[in-house]
């Protein structure tokens, strides 16, 4: 890692996943679920409080384990497609569900009486201590401050209804605006921006394909297109174009240690499953697009940020590539899981990366095995093996 990048002081807020997930990003199609709500979820529990949970779903339903230990704490029957984001606090995950967004108390061990309803809920994004929901099915966006999920109801918050119901996403800045992606359900094309009071400021609809966010220092703030990144940042749109006539950066992961962006990035538009070698990293104070070849594949399950700024991606070979986003050199390649392959459906399991503060959480679903790595050593922490293989991943995160 260069100088600068040794010297920038890691927050609290900097931890790995910065805004969005990637893990809250799709794996590039429109998402549904197919879950009904659980069987007898209760609201309220009196068991022990589970340290740094993380949460995990498998074909059924959600594990909760001891962020420390990785000790299975509880098991949440939840049937069908199930997602997991972090909600924005110290306790609480969002869960995706056929009904709607449902929220998941991970430290209580219990579904709340909380939810979003609305088919299709898709990209969940934390940013400037807000949390911002995305339903596909109806184009409506809720902002809530997280902290206020552990009064036991609904927060009141912001909404805003999209013209047209798509797949999107939406982001809040420390300034009010809201980011919203523009788009209909044949067709995506771009965001606007309205401020505070719901006024639209800005627009750009020069993003085909529009899909997934990231927030960088500096808060710009970019979503992917079928060629290339529109980036938001200081009141304005900027287009930044890229290497081929079709270079889809469809997920994306930023943190607030770092200007530039980790990107995915795929040229071949009728590939079935376009398996890439090449990840992107986007300068957001250049604005230029650099392309790495890591000599593996990955998924969109496979991208990250480390404390320190550090692009990481969970490459098929089973390793973890550190990259210093200022040059793309990648600087180490961690050990992590056995080779695998990516499934040509993405509701398929396959190894998912998520990051808190120095931790590397992996799955490994055809071990039925979770392991937790600390980035800077490489070394494994602590494993443990599941009664059954998990899909998704991820755990409380406080919100920036």
């Amino acid at each position: 890692m260069n100088k600068t990048m040794r010297n920038r002081s890691l927050t609290g807020a900097a931890l790995a996943l910065a805004v969005s997930t990637v893990l809250t990003a799709c794996g590039g199609e429109d998402a549904s679920s197919s879950a009904a709500k659980a069987k007898d979820a209760p609201s309220t529990t009196s068991a022990d409080p589970v340290g740094n949970p993380l949460v995990a779903t498998y074909d059924g339903g959600l594990y909760i384990l001891d962020g420390e230990s990785l000790e299975l704490a509880k098991t949440i029957e939840l049937p069908g497609f199930n997602r997991v984001n972090p909600a924005g606090d110290d306790d609480h995950v969002v869960v995706s569900t056929d009904s709607g967004f449902r929220v998941l108390d991970a430290t209580g061990q219990a579904l709340t009486g909380i939810e979003y309803e609305g088919a299709k809920p898709g990209h969940v994004v934390r940013h400037a201590g807000k949390t911002v929901l995305f339903t596909d099915g109806t184009g409506e966006v809720n902002v809530f401050d997280p902290v206020e999920l552990g009064e036991g109801k609904k927060p009141a918050g912001r909404t805003y209804t999209s013209a047209e119901s798509h797949h999107g996403v939406a982001i809040e800045l420390s300034n009010g605006e809201l980011l919203s992606t523009v788009g209909t359900e044949e067709k995506r094309t771009g965001a606007l921006v309205l401020d505070k009071n719901g006024k639209e400021t800005a627009r750009n609809e020069n993003c085909p394909g529009v899909h997934g966010e990231a927030a960088a220092e500096g808060e710009a703030v970019a979503v992917g297109c079928e060629d290339g990144v529109l980036i938001y940042k200081d009141g304005n749109f900027k287009k930044v174009d890229a290497p081929d006539d079709y270079g889809r950066i469809g997920n994306q992961a930023g943190s607030e240690e770092s200007p530039v962006l980790l990107g995915d990035y795929k040229t071949d538009p009728e590939a079935e499953l376009e398996r890439p070698t090449r990840i992107s990293l986007i300068d957001t104070e250049t604005a230029k697009i650099r392309l790495v070849d890591l000599g593996t594949s990955y998924s969109f399950r496979s991208l990250a940020r480390g404390p320190h700024g550090e692009a990481l991606v969970l490459g098929t070979d089973g390793s973890i590539h550190v990259i210093d986003p200022d040059t793309g050199k990648v600087e180490k390649k961690v050990p992590a899981v056995g080779k695998w392959q990516e499934p040509l459906d993405w509701q398929q399991a396959r190894p998912t990366l998520f990051v808190r503060d120095h931790t590397a959480y992996v799955s490994e679903p055809n071990k039925s095995a979770l392991h937790a790595i600390d980035i800077e050593s490489g070394k494994k922490l602590a494993s443990v093996t599941l009664p059954k293989g998990t899909n998704e991943l991820s755990g409380v995160v406080k919100g920036h």
